[in-house]
Order: structure tokens, then sequence, then C-alpha cells
């Protein structure tokens, strides 16, 4: 895993549309699986079809929220927009944010590791920033840097933390 890149960026309010995990539904410690239903029960076709969409990348967003952990698989619409039945919404303050992009295999799990996470607030410490206590992080799956990998393999994962 290396980071490539670290910038600010804001990022405009916006509803989060998908479904909500927490930490009782992680299996073997992560969210890997759920991502798999997604792709396997067509929920992001339908995420795609429902319009009004912000952006067409695919989400992964946590937050501590109630003193809870919780984990948003899902993608991006504007502000006010409906979820589809059997979805989920949030809507999302904007915010300024980090963002990182963290380069490495996307099978092997280096992506995906908490160290990573460790990684990216030494960087932003290193710049004179500081996390957004109960602030939102994010991982976007942005074509084509996620969706198209290199000779070796890798692929850029964006990684985001909301600034304080």
């Amino acid at each position: 895993m290396e980071i490539k890149n670290a910038f600010r960026e804001t990022v405009q309010p916006s509803r989060l549309v998908g479904k909500r995990y927490t930490d009782s539904d992680r299996i073997d410690g992560n969210f890997s699986r759920r991502w798999h239903e997604f792709f396997e029960n067509g929920w992001f076709d339908a995420l795609e079809k429902a319009g009004a969409k912000a952006e067409f990348d695919y989400l992964g967003m946590m937050r501590i929220a109630g003193g809870a952990f919780e984990y948003w698989i899902g993608m991006v619409f504007a502000p006010g927009a409906a979820a589809p039945e059997g979805f989920d919404s949030v809507d999302v303050g904007g915010f300024d944010a980090a963002v990182f992009w963290i380069y490495g295999n996307p099978d092997s799990g280096e992506l995906y590791a908490m160290e990573n996470h460790g990684k990216c607030l030494a960087a932003m410490a290193e710049r004179g920033w500081a996390p957004k206590d109960g602030g939102w992080c994010v991982e976007r799956y942005n074509c084509p840097r996620f969706t198209t990998p290199d000779d070796s393999g890798n692929v850029i994962l964006d990684y985001y933390i909301a600034i304080g």
C-alpha cells in the first residue's frame, strides 16, 4: 500500500442512498461479504436506474453516529432524492475532507486494512489537518482509478476523512 496523492476537497451536501450496516453485520471482521451481496442482488443496478445521482461511483461510507459505528454501501444522490424501495438514506451535509489516493492490490486486502486509516491520519497531521470528531470517512471506488488495474494489478482507492 502506498499513498499516491493527498489533497483537500469540499464534499457537497448530498443524500447517501444504500444499505446501512453496523458492527454486528460484519462477517469475518469486515464488510466484504456485504459488498458481494450488493453485486449479487443487483442493488447497484437498481440505484443506477433511480436517477438524481450526484455521482456514479460506488461508496463505502462510515461514521460514528449516536455512539455506534455505521458502515453504508451505496451511491450519492442529490439532496432530497427519494430512496428506492428497499434502500435506506441519510443526508450528508457538506464538509471539507482530506483525500488520499491509496495504491495497492484490491485482491490482497491491503487496500482495506485498518492500518491505512492510521497512515492517512499521520499524513493529515503532517499537513496540519485534523479529523472531524464523528465525521465521515469514505471509500470511493472511482472509475477508472479503481476499476482499471495497472500492469502490476494495482488500483487506486480514493479515501476521504472529514476535516474538523
